[in-house]
């Protein structure tokens, strides 16, 4: 029973950020982006370039243009993504044609920023809720078996190609506030997505490295996997060439903490940081003491 209460708990919740992601998506196109001309990258921005140049409904043409992407969400994820999908952008669709918004303002510059960031937050909460209201990642995802570039390439040059038509009809200054738009649109999207405890894999070489991992466990209440490694060859060789490789997955904001720690113990201790997009298990937030 609580295993089925905590499913629809889940549900519930998705269907939350769905709907949340949509009314913010919406009060960014129709309260910044379409009264001054703005667009955006991918499927969005291809629907507002298309609504500036023909003067056609941008609900209707978001509906249209992802067509194609949701048979992609189809093929390359499920049918019941696809479907999720589906119900978000006709629901999106539909927001736009009948709810009115406020026009906030005639800036440019807070067009760009203010309607990236509402945009931005509304397509992040939408994936986190399930599904997506913009395609360009299912098509660079369907694309990218075919090719040699990585998706963020595929979806880079999409983009250029989207602006530089911009450029050519709408003006340089107009393709140019709109490439801010997207910028900050997407670093919304990846705030929203990862949140503001974006995850960071930490790797720690040093000949004091039982020390480290204490003050992880004990100190810092981290959990660690310790990995045998065996040392290089600098200038001279090195007889002692089995250590201990320590490996931690902390939160961004642990990270300097960490590091000053390791570098108390062992100055000549080394280093090395990369982030991780998702992370299930483990020990990575502090958890509370037992009473």
């Amino acid at each position: 029973m609580n295993k089925k209460n905590g499913q629809q708990r889940r549900e519930f919740m998705r269907l939350v950020f769905v709907a949340t992601g949509i009314l913010c998506a919406s009060f960014g196109l129709k309260g910044f982006l379409i009264p001054n001309d703005f667009i955006d990258g991918g499927v969005t921005g291809i629907s507002l370039l298309i609504s500036s140049l023909t003067d056609w409904p941008i609900s209707v043409l978001i509906a249209i243009i992802n067509i194609p992407f949701i048979w992609l969400g189809y093929r390359r994820v499920n049918k019941l993504f696809a479907i999720k999908t589906l119900f978000a952008i006709l629901t999106l669709s539909l927001v736009l044609y009948f709810v009115n918004f406020p026009h906030v303002t005639n800036d440019k510059l807070l067009t760009a920023v203010f309607g990236g960031f509402f945009l931005g937050a509304g397509i992040g909460l939408v994936m986190r809720g399930g599904c997506v209201i913009d395609g360009t990642e299912l098509l660079a995802v369907y694309i990218n078996p075919k090719s040699v570039l990585s998706i963020g390439q595929i979806i880079l040059l999409i983009n250029i190609l989207i602006f530089g038509v911009a450029a050519f009809f709408l003006g340089i200054e107009s393709a140019l506030y709109s490439i801010l738009t997207y910028l900050a649109a997407s670093e919304t999207i990846n705030y929203i997505i990862q949140g503001i405890d974006e995850y960071t894999a930490v790797t720690i070489v040093s000949a004091k490295s039982d020390l480290v991992k204490q003050v992880i466990t004990r100190q810092l209440k981290r959990g660690v996997t310790v990995y045998k490694g065996e040392r290089g060859f600098g200038r001279n060789d090195i007889e002692e060439k089995e250590i201990d490789i320590i490996f931690t997955v902390i939160t961004r904001l642990d990270v300097p903490r960490l590091v000053s720690a390791v570098q108390r113990i062992d100055s000549a201790a080394f280093i090395t940081t990369h982030t991780v997009s998702e992370v299930k298990g483990g020990l990575i937030k502090r958890q509370p003491l037992p009473h």
